[in-house]
């Protein structure tokens, strides 16, 4: 199993190897923008490097929103950045589920994103897995609840979307993370990355608040993390305050290798 963390754009190789990573991700443009990323000054040595590569997509896509000035730029970002990714040999595109408002029915935001996929699929598919990622708030989210998770799935499964599991979003929207592993692999057949990272907030808070799995102001118990890492069986991901992304990746590559 690797492990790695979420690290600087301009230039992430050497932020791997200040960490000891087998694996990274990164943003390839502003995540508050809708921007398409342009070619990366390291490319060329990111698409050659043994480091397995996962690229994060813009905090502003919402594939689910009823609102077209939203979703259909959303639509667009989220191709082109797939396209960004597999220039650089990327294994994946994580996108956050989205929402859809308060008075709409969160059903029209599953359909959004079949869409998506039908979309694309027409033009021959994405350039790279899409990897779907659960979130921790919002009564009309897509990825908050397993229930509706599984929702989403029903719609999206086929086109072979991928799940990527963060820890801290889970925990923040109630999930036991005793159980949760078997029971995302019981709805999608598949976690194909983790985010593994503390939070800052109490169990069920709604509140998206990273702490380091180790020597931080975390809330969840390390081990519980590390089993989890470990009974997921995909590569790990710590989007971790950086000063400690070290020691956070040392504990993990310890606790999981002694399991």
């Amino acid at each position: 199993m690797k492990i790695g963390a979420h690290v600087r754009d301009d230039d992430p190789l050497t932020a791997v190897a200040e960490r000891d990573a087998e694996v990274l991700q990164f943003f390839l443009s502003d995540p508050q923008g809708w921007k398409a990323p342009k070619p990366h000054p390291h490319g060329e040595a990111i698409k050659e490097s043994p480091v397995e590569v996962f690229i994060h997509s813009p905090y502003l896509i919402n594939v689910a929103s009823m609102n077209n000035r939203i979703r259909i730029p959303s639509r667009k970002n989220v191709t082109q950045h797939a396209n960004g990714a597999a220039e650089i040999g990327a294994k994946g595109l994580v996108v956050h589920g989205g929402h859809v408002g308060s008075s709409e029915d969160v059903e029209e935001g599953l359909v959004n994103w079949r869409k998506l996929f039908e979309r694309e699929q027409e033009k021959g598919g994405f350039a790279v897995p899409i990897l779907i990622e659960n979130t921790a708030g919002g009564d009309n989210a897509m990825t908050r609840d397993l229930d509706t998770i599984a929702r989403l799935w029903d719609k999206v499964g086929e086109f072979g979307a991928g799940f990527c599991f963060d820890t801290c979003h889970a925990y923040a929207a109630g999930w036991d993370l005793t159980e949760a592993v078997k029971k995302v692999k019981a709805i999608t057949g598949r976690i194909d990355l983790v985010h593994l990272n503390n939070s800052r907030d109490e169990f069920g808070s709604t509140r998206d608040r990273h702490a380091n799995v180790v020597g931080g102001d975390g809330t969840i118990d390390p081990e519980v993390l590390a089993a989890v890492a470990a009974e997921a069986g995909a590569p790990v991901i710590v989007e971790t305050p950086a000063d400690g992304q070290a020691a956070d990746i040392a504990y993990l590559r310890e606790r999981i290798a002694s399991a």
